[in-house]
């Protein structure tokens, strides 16, 4: 079948070309990506020169850092995105449930697997869980940044339980929000959860996830990847980045102030922001199109959903940047 290409925002390059402007000129505000990254050390040679080896360690650093029982698993990924793409595979033909506006990625992978997908606003979950055998929930939801508090996401798992169902919980995001991850609780049949490095520890170029379920399903997800998915240098800077409890403490600070800092700029322009996630701003506004056009003009490029519509906005990461936002809203 054929598939689209989805747009995930960036695409600087693309921008500098269709507005003349430079690429080093663009504020990019469009990925929800943190702006300050992991500061990754230098990589020892023989990592470069070893292929990667599952026993290294990692598993168990990822294990303690999630609190995960000891009947639940862990699999390091390449990325979240990977794990997505892989799960459907896992199942025979069934119906899932999906954000109506959420990280589009997950219903093209369903759909391209031959599942029926069945796009869902939050509101119209609760009377929906009867007719599905899957549902995916993002917490908190890229874009809308709406978190959804664990009881609730609990009980859609019992539900779904019943009739050998599956909870998927993309928590991509999580890091950066108040809210309470389901992977502690990941040796329940049925209730998968996904975790990335990518956002909160800006360092979405290593392609770095993790997923966490039953032992069971770890293994076949592990099969169905292959020997090495995840490179010998990314399994490194995994371990190094996930034990770093003070840096991570550091970063939650620096992204809950430049949130408050993002929202009070937004409000000044006459925006009304949403979301629970400290990395971006979600603003609906009937002008989206417009202001997406006119703010990338002055080279600001925010991420459009001209369908809403909305806009989405992320971090400045300096403070030029911050006087760039301002002045092109």
């Amino acid at each position: 079948m054929s598939v689209a290409k989805l747009d995930h925002g960036g695409g600087v390059h693309n921008a500098a070309r269709r507005w003349g402007i430079p690429p080093h000129h663009w504020l990019d505000l469009s990925t929800g990506i943190s702006p300050w990254s992991w500061p990754v050390p230098a990589v020892p040679e023989h990592v470069w020169r070893r292929l990667p080896e599952d026993d290294d360690g990692l598993v168990d650093i990822c294990r303690e850092v999630l609190a995960l029982p000891s009947n639940a698993d862990c699999l390091p990924v390449p990325g979240s995105q990977a794990a997505l793409q892989t799960l459907p595979l896992l199942r025979p033909r069934c119906r899932v449930g999906v954000p109506a506006v959420g990280y589009a990625e997950h219903a093209q992978a369903w759909a391209r697997a031959g599942h029926e997908v069945i796009p869902l606003a939050y509101d119209r979950i609760e009377a929906a869980l009867a007719t599905l055998d899957v549902l995916v929930c993002i917490n908190p939801n890229n874009p809308t940044g709406k978190l959804t508090d664990s009881e609730t996401l609990l009980g859609w798992h019992q539900q779904l339980l019943k009739r050998g169902g599956w909870l998927v919980v993309d928590e991509a995001f999580l890091d950066a929000t108040e809210g309470q991850s389901l992977a502690p609780l990941s040796d329940r049949a049925g209730l998968i959860v996904l975790r990335s490095l990518g956002k909160f520890y800006g360092l979405a170029g290593l392609r770095a996830g993790l997923v966490t379920a039953t032992p069971d399903l770890c293994s076949q997800m592990a099969q169905r990847l292959g020997p090495w998915a995840v490179n010998h240098p990314a399994r490194f800077v995994m371990a190094k980045a996930l034990t770093d409890a003070d840096w991570k403490q550091r970063q939650y600070q620096r992204i809950t102030t430049a949130h408050q800092r993002l929202l009070t700029v937004l409000s000044d322009a006459g925006l009304q922001a949403e979301g629970d996630c400290g990395l971006f701003a979600w603003c609906k506004t009937d002008k989206a199109n417009a202001l997406a056009e006119a703010l990338a003009r002055q080279g600001v490029l925010v991420r459009l959903f001209p369908d809403v519509p909305a806009l989405r906005f992320g971090l400045p990461g300096h403070d030029r940047g911050w006087a760039q936002l301002a002045a092109a809203l």
